[in-house]
């Protein structure tokens, strides 16, 4: 079973700072992943939908949401199959559920599957 584990959220301050990280691993049937395109985070809020927070190629190409652009940026270890999230000068705005997303491929598969984190609560006082 393929998982991605999320460790760092937590409660901070408003102009803090935070680094999630999210590793990727797992196999299905014996296959293992064989690469994994895009590695992402989203975020949800109460009471709205889940939005695109940053995600990055396994080239290095980043795309960032205007909410978070000069803030947070999403670095990625591709040798560590892992991703993570540093957010800087943090609001209360950007509490919310943060949530990782892969899309990647087993060996032998000829398009991606999309897989998710169970998610990090990142809770930003004011």
């Amino acid at each position: 079973q393929v998982q991605l584990v999320e460790s760092g959220g937590g409660l901070v301050q408003a102009g803090g700072s935070l680094r999630l990280s999210c590793a990727v691993s797992g196999t299905i049937s014996g296959r293992s992943i064989s690469s994994i395109n895009v590695m992402g985070w989203y975020r949800q809020a109460p009471g709205k939908q889940r939005e695109l927070v940053a995600a990055i190629t396994s080239g290095g190409t980043t795309n960032y949401a205007d909410s978070v652009k000069g803030r947070f940026t999403i670095p990625r270890d591709n040798a560590k199959n892992t991703v993570f999230l540093q957010m800087n000068s943090l609001k209360p705005e950007d509490t919310a559920v943060y949530y990782c997303n892969a899309k990647l491929k087993l060996v032998g598969d000829y398009y991606d599957r999309n897989y998710w984190g169970k998610g990090t609560l990142v809770t930003v006082s004011s």
